[in-house]
């Protein structure tokens, strides 16, 4: 915000500050400056940094009244026109017919556009402005272009509320009132694909969902992009001799669209930004109307049209001095809260429990809690009048559960080999393609803000493959096989993924991503290295679960022929599921993706839920007396065919409920001869025992045939001895 030092005086009594005062004294409410500038006449032109939700400060009138309540000085509002000169309550010459049988406002969109007001002023003079006003605006960065246009200007940095002329001889209406041709202002979103051509002289083609101020020639024609900048067919010439007033508000994220969309950006749109109340504007609508009529004369038709929704009550925050007490670290009396509140006008009225009950002011929607008003009572009496400590007392608390769960995944994931990644958050639409879940679509930001990667990425895989690149492409590997060859590169990463549903509503979920290339044999067939690559992934999974749950946490893969990602090879793929609940998706990468990252291995990918690995911790453990008698354990070779999953061996062996079996556990695969091609040698240990007394190898047998007469009546397997 650039303001002039003279300019900002005019609001101050006694109006005596110095550039070097009003730069430290804005520096020690919150304001630095970032640049001061002296100008040919002796002003100073300051550049205040004000926070994006100080909007009332993007005016001098707001920053005065910082300055005075800082100061003690009193803030005064000076009449239009000159500096120096008191507020006078006097109006400007009215007369003729009432503005609102001149104009009518259909407000259509009183949600973007909470209130709307519009004044006219007929027979102006538009020509050049005096020279304290073409001063008043070059102090402030801007160039004078006319009395009328300019005094929109001056307001607008005078009390921070836009407003806009336009020619109302160039307005179409819907026929005639009292003898008058009626214009008509709509106040409506813009049609898909219609035409406006701006101020500025640009034609810009709208998308549908801006604002604009429309009146009804042609069915209907847009006039100004709403909060940004009016347009080109009813801007105020030196023909013109009646014009209309607006005044309004409009929502700050429809401003901020329609901003980044066409790439106006305007000192209007950066304040409408930043929000200006429905309850402020008439005031300085008022205020710009008579200095319209003071410079540009002409008569100020009676009364004000208004279209919008009724505005809020002001909002009262209760503020206990006790707790202000309790933050500031210094005791505050209620007269002195009270009293640095008035200078910033809100009201502090004593309640009967002993706390202040204030009343918010229209200009400062940011104060919304006790906390925010505590702030300002520091602020305003200065922070270095706080107390400082020479020691602070922190006491650390235990970590919460879920940071202990994620330390533990992280320690059991690096014991893996792998390394965890740090990647951004925005990938390219390509890129972003094959990983978005079914029924999603992807969530991302305009084309002008990240032209190269806007959207944001529904997994983190696409960001771990491109790391995975980065590593092949620098020829780094790590040497897991031992022998300097077939060393795989293992990568995780736990961080947030995003997308929305076909109604827009944006999801996003916390998801651990991993990916993995196997440890292979030099020489390995392809076949081997991708069922290597899934294995290790397999393995990684199953040993984070049961970091976090415990040795019993039962993990399981159930394939499925689609996957609901297409990134995912069809029929390497699976669902993991641990304890009966579904917690995320492990596979192979898509040959065709793979390729598109220009990967030389196979690679097996998963993204597992963190909410369901969390839900597990923490490790169950369960002990138990060590057994005083011997165990007897069996080793069995099941020849299965090759799409027999474990799991379904697993199943059938728990189903027969053999009573003296106490634990049963995978040991190994077999491929090759002499077994025959399409099959696979399966090898599971079990292990028996009674615990009164000790087996004999005759009790052992009959379970042991009751398990291979299933198998082979349930997998269609033979026996390997």
């Amino acid at each position: 915000m650039k303001i002039s030092v003279r300019w900002l005086n005019e609001y101050l009594e006694p109006a005596n500050l110095t550039a070097d005062s009003v730069e430290e004294i804005l520096t020690f409410v919150g304001f630095p400056i970032e640049t001061a500038e002296e100008l040919a006449n002796g002003d100073v032109r300051l550049d205040v940094e004000v926070t994006s939700n100080r909007g009332d400060c993007l005016s001098h009138i707001g920053l005065a009244r910082e300055v005075a309540a800082a100061t003690g000085r009193r803030l005064r509002i000076p009449a239009p026109g000159r500096a120096g000169e008191q507020a006078s309550s006097a109006a400007p010459s009215a007369g003729g017919p009432d503005a609102a049988a001149t104009v009518a406002i259909d407000n259509r969109v009183s949600d973007l556009c909470r209130m709307f007001t519009a004044q006219v002023i007929r027979g102006v003079r538009v020509g050049p402005s005096p020279r304290w006003l073409v001063e008043a605006l070059e102090a402030a960065g801007q160039r004078s272009i006319n009395n009328v246009v300019d005094v929109t200007n001056y307001v607008a940095l005078e009390y921070g509320q836009p407003s806009h002329v336009f020619d109302l001889a160039t307005l179409h209406g819907d026929g005639t009132a009292e003898g008058l041709r009626r214009v008509r202002v709509v106040v409506r979103t813009a049609a898909k694909g219609e035409k406006l051509t701006l101020l500025d002289g640009r034609t810009i083609t709208l998308a549908g969902d801006e604002v604009v101020v429309a009146d009804l020639r042609g069915g209907g024609r847009a006039v100004s992009l709403a909060g940004l900048m009016g347009g080109r067919e009813t801007e105020v010439t030196t023909s013109t001799t009646d014009v209309l007033l607006e005044a309004a508000t409009w929502e700050p994220v429809a401003v901020r669209r329609a901003s980044r969309r066409h790439g106006v950006r305007t000192e209007a749109s950066h304040r409408f930004e930043r929000i200006v109340d429905p309850r402020t504007i008439e005031r300085a609508a008022q205020h710009a109307a008579a200095l319209i009529v003071k410079l540009a004369g002409g008569v100020l038709a009676p009364g004000i049209v208004r279209a919008g929704v009724e505005p809020r009550p002001l909002t009262v925050v209760r503020l206990r001095p006790p707790r202000c007490a309790a933050v500031l670290g210094a005791e505050v009396a209620a007269p002195e809260i009270a009293r640095v509140l008035g200078a910033l006008e809100i009201s502090a009225a004593p309640a009967e429990d002993g706390a202040l009950s204030c009343t918010i002011p229209a200009h400062r929607p940011d104060l919304e809690r006790e906390i925010d008003l505590i702030e300002e009572v520091a602020r305003i009496r200065g922070l270095d009048k706080l107390p400082v400590h020479e020691k602070v007392a922190v006491r650390v608390g235990a970590p919460q559960k879920s940071e202990r769960a994620v330390r533990d995944l992280c320690a059991a994931l690096t014991g893996l080999g792998f390394y965890e990644t740090v990647t951004f958050t925005f990938v390219t639409p390509e890129h972003a393609a094959p990983f978005m879940p079914e029924g999603l679509r992807p969530l991302g930001v305009s084309r002008e803000r990240r032209p190269a990667d806007p959207v944001l990425r529904p997994s983190a895989l696409p960001s771990l493959l491109a790391c995975r690149r980065k590593n092949q492409d620098g020829g780094a590997h790590a040497d897991d096989a031992g022998d300097g060859e077939g060393g795989g590169v293992r990568l995780f990463e736990i961080s947030s993924a995003f997308a929305q549903d076909a109604s827009g509503r944006s999801a996003e979920r916390t998801n651990v991503a991993m990916v993995c290339d196997a440890s292979f044999p030099s020489g390995a067939k392809a076949a081997e290295q991708r069922q290597n690559a899934l294995r290790l992934l397999r393995a990684a999974v199953e040993t984070a679960a049961r970091a976090l749950g415990g040795a019993e946490t039962r993990v399981e893969f159930v394939p499925v022929q689609q996957p609901p990602v297409p990134a995912y090879e069809p029929g390497a793929c699976a669902r993991v599921i641990i304890n009966g609940k579904q917690a995320g998706i492990a596979g192979l990468l898509m040959a065709k993706v793979q390729r598109d990252y220009g990967l030389e291995r196979p690679v097996a990918i998963a993204e597992i839920g963190l909410a369901e690995l969390v839900a597990l911790y923490p490790p169950r453990s369960l002990v138990h007396a060590l057994p005083e008698f011997p165990a007897i354990e069996r080793d069995l070779s099941l020849i299965v065919p090759e799409q027999t999953p474990w799991a379904k061996i697993d199943a059938l062996v728990h189903a027969l409920h053999l009573p003296l079996l106490e634990h049963s556990a995978f040991i190994g695969a077999f491929r090759g001869q002499p077994i025959a091609a399409g099959r696979k040698s399966v090898t599971l240990r079990l292990r028996f025992r009674d615990p009164s007394r000790t087996l004999r190898r005759e009790e052992v047998d009959p379970q042991m045939n009751t398990l291979m007469d299933k198998a082979r009546a349930e997998l269609g397997a033979e026996i390997r001895v």
